[in-house]
């Protein structure tokens, strides 16, 4: 999918997996959803799930290196750790040895709770300091990585649609302190039963939202109980463009009229979006 293209909606459904798993994997496939960055090789009630992420991690130099990632969640997954398989064309062998060593280091301080994003988020944040370890560079031969096609980190816009808030205002207050904290800015628009969430910012914060919103109980079930969100679909995401306006804050706002929501669409240099994507909500 090319980049800037419409999104589907959430993410696949693990059914055969235990509820904390599923609902991890369903979260990664939504955060993980640019160009080759998720991709599920197989999956069975014996043998688990084995799935691939390409992420990009700060090198020596303070360059993006592309990394490929292999994740296998054995059936007693979290109880046990994953196998993880780390490949790229810009490290030597004994780089990825010695990344995974590292990873597994990390993944026997999470056992029993889900960890497969802390770990990317980990590598994102630490392997420049593993390859500055003598004992990482002395190898010559490459690591086996056919493509680089991972999307670099920079600032973004994404938009979000939620199918509705039972909670309202407890919801919203979860949001508006979720974009806080990640430095996020941009709208959460209502106009009548359509709910949307327009954020900008750096991707890996938006990532993180993104795994707030689909872990976190933020909501009612029809019953009162406290749930998960469910029902959210990432319409759209792109890096933003000369054309877009820079949001200076994050505003929860409530239309009376389409015309009003268009305008804002229009005045964030986002008609496109507005007249291929929101007026679709409508039919």
């Amino acid at each position: 999918m090319a980049e800037g293209e419409a999104l589907g909606t959430e993410g696949p459904a693990y059914p055969d997996m235990e509820e904390a798993v599923g609902e991890e994997l369903s979260a990664l496939s939504a955060i993980f959803c640019g160009p080759h960055e998720w991709e599920v090789l197989s999956s069975s009630e014996t043998d688990g799930t084995v799935f691939r992420i390409h992420t990009k991690a700060e090198g020596l130099v303070h360059e993006d290196v592309p990394v490929e990632l292999v994740f296998h969640l054995p059936v007693h997954y979290p109880s046990c750790l994953p196998g993880i398989s780390v490949n790229s064309e810009h490290l030597t062998r004994a780089q990825c040895v010695a990344v995974k060593k590292k990873l597994l280091e990390q993944a026997e301080t999470l056992l029993s709770e889900p960890m497969v994003h802390e770990l990317v988020l980990w590598l994102q944040q630490n392997l420049r300091h593993v390859l500055s370890q003598p004992e990482t560079g002395s190898s010559s031969g490459k690591c086996a990585f056919s493509a680089s096609t991972a999307v670099g980190d920079g600032l973004w816009v994404t938009l979000l649609h939620l199918d509705h808030m039972r909670a309202r205002t407890k919801y919203v207050r979860t949001v508006q302190k979720w974009a806080s904290d990640l430095r996020l800015t941009g709208r959460l628009m209502f106009l009548g039963k359509i709910i949307l969430i327009l954020l900008q910012g750096d991707r890996s914060n938006i990532k993180d939202y993104l795994i707030l919103q689909k872990t976190s109980k933020v909501d009612v079930d029809s019953s009162g109980k406290k749930c998960k969100e469910r029902m959210i679909s990432v319409l759209f995401e792109t890096k933003v463009q000369t054309e877009h306006k820079r949001f200076l804050a994050f505003e929860v706002k409530e239309y009376s009229t389409l015309d009003e929501l268009q305008r804002e669409f229009e005045t964030a240099g986002l008609k496109k979006l507005f007249s291929e994507l929101v007026l679709g909500l409508l039919k």
